[in-house]
């Protein structure tokens, strides 16, 4: 079994179970730049321009930015930068299966050895898009030098490449640039666009540049939605080479759903002409919609669930849905107390509809998504994800919102670190220690060492950069989350779980006879 490289697609083309890139897409040039070198960009957006190129409609490549230092480049250079997208999963009942060897990439820098090789992109007239996806934490505003070799934030690198390209062409504005940010945060396009503004200023960059950036480019806010749980474990990968025919240290797995939504008018679609390509691909004025079911309902409910799955010895989403515990738990989570507090005008119809087709996603056998990748950055998600829905949920019943409280419970005790080594925090579960990913890692093994049980949940629910508000002024929420994390501690998550669906379906169901 041969390694997948350019020069091995001749005789792939005989092979009917993968779809495999003609010779000609290697000629195209460079047109999109982007930050992240992940599986999520690569088995969605770069799936759009890998589609669109195969259609012969937008004709261009990427050029992509790996800003962290961890892995290296190696496998993109070994692989000459193609690898497959495996889709799993189920349309309309029936099961589907798609195997594709992308060509998007054309490139992979480092920013941090190939600095110069990203600012030289700047000059590249036909490079008219840019792309990121840097997680939650990523567009934030730090002080940053774009004179650095690179700036160490991606605004600052994307400010960098900006002023750069409006240096190479004169400040024409011909020459501006669609920007699309994937990250999973409110107004990602409007926030980078003001941090952006901000850092120019602060670099002291001149008044006709500022001008430029403003009115000649173009940053729009957007959403994505696709379960990309990027490489499978070994046998998985194993039995997919097999069937495949050759060996892909890049393969990724994918679901079969997929969304793109972006914030734009008709001058956008006309800026992207990947547009048109794929029924997912969605360009309008308002995309709030789309932003609080997926935000709301399939994210929160990843979030919230997640703490507790872990806990409860799940390793994979799928695994967890199996259980009929857990994934009770998550349908009524869902149906009972997100999708009518949503905080965005949704049809009932409507939020219980992808209620529904989200439990089915997470269903799907094909797709191993980890839920300790979940849980990465998992207190930022907490007050992104979760919390708009939990303060309307109270503002429209003046009620605690159960099955969320039973999730934050199942949160504080997941990020129990027992161990510290140098700056990781981890936690025990059934004797196996997990790194804690979180930005609150210190905060909570300084909590759970220094106080009583109760005392530290008061603490904890005070803190309103955790919560964005001061949750211990409930006392039934202090209560709650104080029982379940006694009951976890002495029975167990899983056995706590049991115990805390028979009590909430009894109290609705003496509370509908009354």
């Amino acid at each position: 079994m041969g390694n997948l490289f350019r020069e091995n697609l001749r005789q792939l083309r005989s092979q009917p179970s993968v779809t495999v890139p003609d010779d000609s897409i290697f000629h195209l040039p460079e047109k999109v730049l982007q930050f992240g070198t992940g599986a999520f960009l690569r088995g969605l957006a770069d799936y759009f321009i890998d589609k669109a190129n195969r259609q012969g409609v937008f004709n261009g490549r990427i050029v992509i930015v790996k800003s962290t230092e961890d892995g290296d480049l190696k496998a993109f250079e070994r692989q000459d930068n193609l690898y497959t997208i495996c889709t799993r999963g189920i349309e309309n009942g029936v099961s589907k299966e798609e195997n594709i060897i992308s060509s998007a990439i054309s490139r992979v820098l480092s920013a941090k050895t190939q600095w110069s090789l990203v600012l030289d992109l700047a000059k590249n007239p036909a490079v008219s898009i840019v792309i990121s996806n840097t997680t939650e934490i990523g567009i934030q505003l730090v002080q940053d030098d774009i004179y650095q070799w690179p700036p160490v934030s991606f605004p600052g690198k994307l400010l960098a490449f900006l002023y750069a390209r409006y240096v190479a062409f004169g400040g024409n504005p011909d020459f501006g640039v669609v920007i699309i940010p994937t990250e999973l945060i409110t107004d990602n396009g409007k926030k980078l666009e003001s941090i952006v503004l901000e850092l120019a200023h602060r670099n002291g960059l001149e008044g006709a540049f500022i001008d430029w950036l403003e009115q000649s480019n173009f940053f729009c806010n957007s959403l994505v939605d696709r379960i990309v749980p990027g490489k499978p474990e070994e046998t998985i990968l194993k039995g997919l080479e097999e069937e495949l025919g050759y060996r892909d240290e890049l393969l990724i797995t994918t679901e079969h759903y997929h969304l793109w939504a972006i914030e734009g008018d008709e001058n956008i679609r006309k800026k992207l002409p990947f547009y048109g390509i794929d029924a997912g691909l969605v360009i309008e004025p308002d995309i709030e919609l789309y932003r609080e079911l997926k935000l709301r309902l399939l994210n929160g409910a990843h979030t919230l669930g997640g703490g507790l799955a872990h806990l409860c010895g799940f390793k994979t989403v799928v695994e967890a849905m199996a259980n009929p515990l857990f994934s009770t738990y998550l349908a009524n989570l869902m149906e009972t107390e997100i999708a009518p507090a949503i905080p965005y005008p949704v049809a009932p119809g409507t939020a219980l509809n992808f209620s529904r087709q989200v439990i089915e996603r997470f269903q799907n056998p094909h797709i191993q998504h980890k839920w300790l990748n979940i849980t990465q950055n998992y207190s930022a998600k907490i007050l992104s994800r979760v919390m708009p829905t939990f303060v309307n949920y109270e503002k429209l019943r003046d009620s605690v919102p159960d099955y969320m409280a039973f999730g934050f419970a199942a949160y504080i005790y997941y990020m129990k670190a027992t161990r510290k080594d140098g700056d990781n925090f981890y936690g025990i579960f059934n004797g196996d220690p997990y790194l804690i990913q979180d930005q609150k890692a210190a905060y909570f093994y300084q909590k759970w060492q220094v106080s009583s049980l109760p005392e530290m949940v008061v603490v904890i629910l005070k803190d309103q950069s955790i919560w964005g508000k001061d949750l211990s002024k409930s006392e039934v929420l202090s209560q709650n989350v104080v029982s379940y994390l006694e009951s976890i501690k002495q029975n167990g998550a899983l056995e706590t779980l049991k115990s805390f669906l028979e009590k909430v379906e009894y109290a609705r169901t003496d509370q509908f006879q009354l």
